[in-house]
């Protein structure tokens, strides 16, 4: 499909969720464009991200902390803390399924928020909540299933689009919280990209000085966005054009993958 004409717009001002004492606005994208597949297929790979069936950026007067990051899944090479991670790991299925609403994913959802985000605003949520936040009524989005021993322990949210996977968010049983499903899961999703033929998967923001998302820069090779185009980032902090760099034009929070925005502002 061509190039789409987008409308954007300003939200309100909220206090970061990323650093102390900054405030925060995000542009969305306009939510009644009658593509907004496509719209989310060509702003992805401008920086955007989706929360339920919005698509959103940062768009903050005085600070551009949050930079958009992509793994490049073909030529990612497994550290040794990630073999150890597969290894510890060994037992546990992952199975691949449409997102939708169940119980099971409700249950595991509510106890993942009331442990890891306690009175954070996210905690205690409805079935409403998981819907509006995770579901999306025109993309097409996976759950990434991870069961130990036939039980549910944890589930990766991911959408596909035209060139690769965005990882959206991850929960899972807080009972296994020493098995680092977290990055279990980024590893899955790097995975199901080489199988897909999907160059990138989308880790969303990664945000300078915010303890929680410094993981992202874990995983090599990735490209960060700076305001024009994607930009290999080096081991050394270099920043170094790619190929597809001049081809490009201007234009949530949990560390276990993707970002945590769950109401427009």
């Amino acid at each position: 499909m061509a190039q789409q004409r987008i409308k954007l717009y300003q939200g309100s001002v909220s206090d970061c969720s990323y650093l102390d004492g900054k405030q925060a606005i995000n542009i969305y994208a306009d939510p009644h464009h009658p593509h907004p597949r496509a719209v989310y297929n060509q702003l992805i790979k401008r920086g955007f991200r989706r929360s339920g069936e919005y698509v959103y950026r940062p768009g903050c007067n005085d600070c551009n902390a949050c930079v958009p990051v992509r793994i490049v899944a073909e030529h990612f090479t497994p550290r040794r803390t990630d073999k150890r991670n597969l290894k510890t790991n060994h037992d546990l299925s992952v199975d691949y399924t449409p997102a939708k609403y169940t119980d099971d994913y409700f249950d595991l959802y509510k106890r993942y928020l009331d442990a890891r985000h306690p009175g954070g605003g996210m905690d205690e949520p409805e079935p409403e909540d998981f819907e509006r936040f995770l579901l999306n009524p025109w993309g097409e989005t996976l759950f990434v299933e991870v069961r130990h021993e036939g039980n549910l322990v944890g589930v990766a949210v991911t959408d596909a689009t035209t060139d690769g996977l965005s990882a959206v968010y991850t929960f899972f049983d807080p009972a296994y919280h020493d098995r680092g499903l977290g990055k279990y899961c980024i590893l899955q999703q790097i995975e199901l990209c080489r199988v897909m033929s999907l160059p990138y998967l989308y880790l969303g923001y990664w945000v300078d000085g915010c303890r929680k998302m410094q993981y992202k820069t874990d995983f090599q090779p990735q490209e960060h966005f700076n305001g024009v185009g994607w930009a290999q980032q080096q081991a050394a902090s270099k920043v170094q054009p790619t190929s597809d760099t001049k081809n490009e034009t201007p234009s949530i929070n949990d560390s276990d993958s993707g970002d945590a925005t769950t109401t427009p502002a």
